[in-house]
């Protein structure tokens, strides 16, 4: 298995599209396999969806629907609502794994692999990717 790590800096958005990388990645295998995309972090998460068409942020508008930036988080540390950030990776989980077919994602048209960060704390995160050859 390789395995690579990369950073990305959410201080000015809170979904950020690493589908580039990935790519960039899985095409340095020049193999089958699986390639998954984790991130190591308490409070962001992992989504496959479609990105520049308003997708994101109706992702965002239903997040802050279910999980409200307010006072009713007993996690209080940090800014106000923080304790929704801790949540929010049980609905967008901190992993994703995109099959690769010679070396490409096969991923569909309208497919982007994004990472949600709702944590205005903490704009630095690792995004590891690790490639399992099939």
């Amino acid at each position: 298995m390789r395995s690579v790590e990369i950073e990305v800096r959410t201080s000015d958005r809170r979904v950020i599209e690493v589908t580039d990388h990935v790519r960039a990645f899985a095409a340095t295998a020049g193999s089958d396999g699986l390639l998954h995309v984790f991130v190591p972090h308490a409070t962001a998460g992992i989504a496959i969806i479609e990105t520049g068409a308003g997708s994101d942020d109706d992702l965002l508008a239903a997040l802050d629907d279910l999980l409200p930036a307010d006072d009713r988080w007993r996690h209080r540390h940090g800014s106000p609502g923080h304790g929704r950030s801790h949540v929010m990776p049980a609905l967008v989980p901190p992993y994703a794994t995109v099959p690769v077919l010679a070396g490409r994602l096969a991923l569909g048209t309208w497919q982007s692999i994004c990472l949600v960060d709702l944590n205005v704390d903490n704009p630095d995160r690792e995004v590891r990717l690790s490639f399992l050859p099939g």
